[in-house]
């Protein structure tokens, strides 16, 4: 790995949405949570969500993970309020795909995510990159 597309993976946007998550901590009577953890880098997400009338009402989210890892809770915590547990799903399938299969980002709300895409060429990033939209996603039952 050249040390030049290194340091194009840690762009600025990026270290700006690490440093700048939204969301952070538990919530008092979550309604689903769930905790995903990355074997390669032990980068953790726990995200707690309640629901009402089908869609995300409160968030929270426990964050330890390296910097594109922050990042991508970052932009997931960013567009989370108001999502169904199915816009949820679609969203981390999209990113997935576009991590793994050059797949375009995640639409709508979740389009900075878009952000994330240089980390397409370093597969040992993509489990903690996938971490905050795993554990939202089933938080919230999707």
């Amino acid at each position: 790995m050249a040390e030049d597309d290194l340091m194009a993976l840690y762009s600025r946007r990026l270290l700006a949405l690490a440093a700048d998550i939204p969301h952070l901590g538990r919530l008092p009577a979550p309604t689903g949570s769930a905790t995903f953890r990355s074997p390669q880098c032990g980068s953790t997400v726990t995200a707690h969500v309640v629901l009402a009338d089908g869609r995300v009402a409160e968030f929270a989210q426990e964050v330890r993970a390296c910097a594109l890892g922050q990042a991508s809770a970052a932009v997931l915590g960013s567009a989370v309020i108001g999502r169904t547990p199915a816009e949820l799903a679609a969203a981390r399938d999209a990113l997935r795909a576009m991590l793994t299969q050059g797949g375009p980002p995640p639409e709508g709300p979740f389009a900075g995510a878009e952000a994330l895409s240089p980390a397409r060429d370093f597969p040992n990033r993509h489990a903690s990159i996938l971490l905050a939209w795993q554990a939202a996603a089933e938080a919230a039952g999707a």
